[in-house]
């Protein structure tokens, strides 16, 4: 493990640095563009171009790693990125910033692609789960250390998206220093929508309807913060807390999924979510305000691992990495979606618009979860779960490397029972 570790330090340096910029920025983004006047469907707008850029960088990163390299392509990406951070500097206009969020979300799914493969690729059976742990530790200790350098003083105002763009830039350093060669990387094929959604319809619909949920309150939760009277550090400090205890939550509820039917999770989150946006309607003092979101992310964000891990449940190994394709695009579809529609609804109704559409959400996940328990028995046999980021891409690569071992060990199988045959 020390070896594996010492061996990867280069890429986990690199992405945590990502993922605290990342986190900076999006919360930066709607804090200060609330400040410079922008109306909330132009914050809606500009945030929703970042997981529309994302369905164009899932299909077309890939390719270029496949062409140029893991850290060619990782530093030209990271480049970019950096640029639309200082271009967000230079520039206080709607469509500028909206480019360069669409920018920044063809890129990131592209690196995050690069670092999971390499992982894979470099690490062994027996400490794959332990260097994974600590990959997803830092896709979730990342965007909350982001989210709360945004109550940092900056005077001028620029210093702040300044730091984005130094801290992307610096992402590439450890990786171009570091003397571990990248491993191979083949293009996964892709499943249709339509074909996983016969597999598996609760994982399609589920990850639909809690991808909108889940960018809608990420996005909006400042903007309603400070609708509700607090400040934008305060409002950030509220994100902080939700993206924390989301991180924390991850495990036990993957724990209590692989135990049992995880249709009856996704019920049971929803139901929790739900609630939690009912006690917020009800009461909007500022400790359930934070409270309320708190249990809301924690019963969210663990909903498209648990999707995606009753999909893998009734797939071929040979299926997983076409799936998970077919899973990026419903996850960004459903990011669109909720960055585009959240935003709008903090003012509606006296800001209680938001968080009915939100529990509304939680509600239809349980539905789905119930019509489908009617319909079909649970898989006798589950597989493993999938972490998610606070708020992010599915994991492609390690669902790739997963399968190349499934594939392998399997042909090792074959290739000896061929051979005790002959014997």
């Amino acid at each position: 493990m020390k070896r594996a570790l010492f061996e990867n330090w280069a890429l986990f340096l690199g992405m945590l640095l990502l993922m605290v910029a990342n986190g900076l920025l999006s919360t930066l983004l709607t804090i200060r563009g609330n400040d410079l006047g922008f109306t909330d469907f132009t914050i809606s707008i500009m945030q929703a171009a970042y997981p529309a850029g994302a369905l164009l960088g899932t299909a077309t990163a890939p390719r270029m790693v496949e062409r140029v390299g893991h850290i060619r392509a990782f530093s030209a990406l990271a480049s970019l990125v950096s640029i639309a951070a200082i271009l967000h500097l230079l520039t206080s206009d709607p469509y500028s910033w909206s480019a360069m969020r669409f920018l920044a979300g063809v890129c990131y799914p592209g690196m995050y692609v690069i670092t999971e493969s390499w992982l894979q690729a470099k690490s062994e059976n027996r400490n794959r789960a332990q260097i994974l742990s600590l990959y997803f530790m830092i896709w979730m200790a990342g965007p909350a250390i982001g989210t709360a350098m945004v109550a940092l003083p900056d005077p001028t105002g620029n210093a702040l998206f300044g730091a984005v763009s130094i801290l992307i830039s610096l992402s590439i350093v450890p990786l171009l220093l570091s003397g571990n060669k990248a491993p191979d990387y083949e293009v996964p094929d892709r499943m249709p929508v339509r074909k996983l959604y016969r597999v598996s319809p609760m994982a399609v619909l589920g990850n639909m309807v809690s991808a909108i949920a889940v960018a809608a309150w990420f996005i909006t939760l400042p903007l309603y913060a400070i609708y509700a009277g607090l400040s934008a550090a305060e409002a950030s400090g509220v994100l902080v807390v939700a993206m924390v205890v989301g991180a924390v939550v991850q495990y036990p509820v993957g724990w209590i999924s692989d135990k049992t039917d995880r249709r009856l999770v996704l019920l049971g989150l929803a139901l929790i979510g739900a609630c939690a946006c009912g006690w917020m309607l009800l009461d909007s003092s500022r400790t359930a305000l934070v409270a309320g979101f708190a249990i809301l992310a924690g019963a969210s964000l663990p909903m498209y691992a648990v999707c995606t891990a009753h999909a893998n449940d009734q797939l071929r190994p040979s299926q997983i990495v076409p799936a998970s394709g077919a899973m990026a695009f419903i996850l960004n579809v459903g990011q669109f979606v909720g960055i585009l529609v959240g935003p709008n609804l903090v003012s509606v109704a006296d800001g209680k618009g938001f968080l009915a559409m939100i529990g509304g959400l939680c509600v239809m996940v349980a539905l789905i979860a119930i019509l489908r328990r009617t319909q079909q028995e649970a898989p006798e046999e589950t597989g493993s779960l999938q972490a998610m980021a606070v708020i992010g891409a599915p994991q492609t690569g390690v669902l790739q490397a997963e399968s190349w071992i499934a594939e392998e060990e399997q042909s090792n199988a074959d290739e000896f029972a061929g051979d005790s045959s002959t014997s």
